[in-house]
């Protein structure tokens, strides 16, 4: 029991700005061990966006609680995956030799291109979430957990499936040694978790006019993560050799803002 809680702890800590009041310490194992919680603390960042977006978008147009809705969404995580994506964008748009990019995303200062990469992807999530404010019920906001979820699973598979790019060095050979339960437990648990958002229809009031949104987020959100996550890891793995902490992060923003465009996809289609 005692090691579960100082994993969750951890992956709490790592993950989110969250106030843990706990000092597991951050062994290589015990980082390890917390992956199986990464879908949890997703859960409890999607949580509270969810009632940061239902609360904005209750007094203030879809923009402007889209706004604050996205800062509270970065507050929450500290930033940690948006400075993974920004040292990715700096390295990977270099189009330098694999040895150069790593230099790159390595060095703690932002280029332009991460900048440029920052903005453009905030813009997009600021008005993927306006969309959702805007074309959504009350009830149906708990779909923005979905998102946060799956996108820190597939850091788990990420970690277990590709290479280290760096060998022994940087964060990710932290993570190094993963077996297949980790995903396969992590899975479960991102499974639960989104038959719980599914169901949130019904706690919260719902009909069952509700039903098909939420099913059909259940079920295309994972497949998206699965697919797209596959298709950009497996890219980047090519160009470096593996991947990095950094990579991770930068996977989570990107699998985001895709599942969060997949759910404004089916907003108006359902709708």
């Amino acid at each position: 029991m005692r090691e579960r809680r100082d994993a969750a702890a951890a992956a709490f800590q790592f993950l989110s700005r969250f106030p843990v009041k706990s000092d597991p310490g951050f062994s290589p194992e015990l980082l390890r061990r917390s992956v199986l919680f990464y879908p949890v603390v997703g859960a409890a960042i999607g949580l509270c966006v969810a009632a940061g977006a239902a609360l904005t978008g209750w007094i203030l147009p879809a923009w402007p609680a889209a706004v604050i809705t996205l800062i509270l969404w970065v507050g929450l995580t500290g930033g940690l995956h948006l400075d993974g994506w920004m040292d990715s964008a700096d390295g990977l748009l270099s189009y330098r030799p694999r040895e150069r990019i790593l230099e790159i995303m390595k060095d703690s200062r932002v280029g332009a291109m991460g900048v440029l990469a920052c903005v453009l992807l905030l813009l997009l999530k600021a008005s993927l979430v306006a969309a959702l404010i805007e074309g959504y019920a009350y009830y149906e906001l708990p779909l923005l957990l979905l998102p946060a979820i799956w996108s820190r699973w597939y850091m788990v598979r990420a970690m277990l499936r590709y290479p280290i790019a760096r060998g022994n060095e940087g964060l990710a050979a932290s993570f190094a040694g993963l077996a297949p339960s980790h995903e396969r437990r992590a899975l479960a648990i991102a499974a639960l978790l989104s038959l719980a958002a599914a169901a949130a229809p019904l706690a919260l009031g719902a009909g069952l006019a509700a039903w098909p949104l939420h099913l059909a987020a259940a079920l295309l959100l994972p497949a998206a993560a699965l697919a797209s996550g596959t298709v950009a890891a497996r890219r980047i793995s090519s160009r470096l050799g593996g991947l990095t902490g950094d990579v991770y992060g930068a996977l989570n923003e990107l699998l985001e803002a895709v599942l969060l465009l997949v759910l404004v996809l089916l907003q108006h289609n359902f709708m």
